[in-house]
């Protein structure tokens, strides 16, 4: 089975730059999770978004990278998953693009 969560959006400290360390900023999230479905064994989805909201807020990583290896790792870590690929998107800190890394 596989599980998407797409364009989780929500905001947060995170980047090197002094402004992005003092003012949040909008970070959309795009995830997908594979995992082996079983009887009566299924992931809430619902969790893992809130885990990815609450960690990004907690954290407030410096660097894109940083945070997609630590969600990751997460992910793998508290749900039965054999995939995760996830991409962080900050849409506003360059005024002609969205900046995004994924992993």
């Amino acid at each position: 089975m596989t599980i998407k969560i797409e364009d989780l959006t929500f905001d947060c400290i995170i980047g090197i730059l002094p402004f992005e360390r003092k003012k949040e900023q909008r970070v959309i999230i795009n995830c997908k999770i594979k995992y082996k479905y079983k009887k009566n064994h299924f992931i809430n989805y619902a969790h893992i978004a809130q885990d990815i909201e609450n960690i990004m807020k907690k954290k407030r990583f410096k660097l894109i990278e940083e945070a997609l290896k630590h969600l990751k790792r997460h992910i793998c870590d508290k749900y039965s998953v054999t995939k995760v690929k996830l991409t962080i998107c900050k849409p506003h800190i360059m005024p002609n693009c969205k900046v995004m890394v994924s992993k």
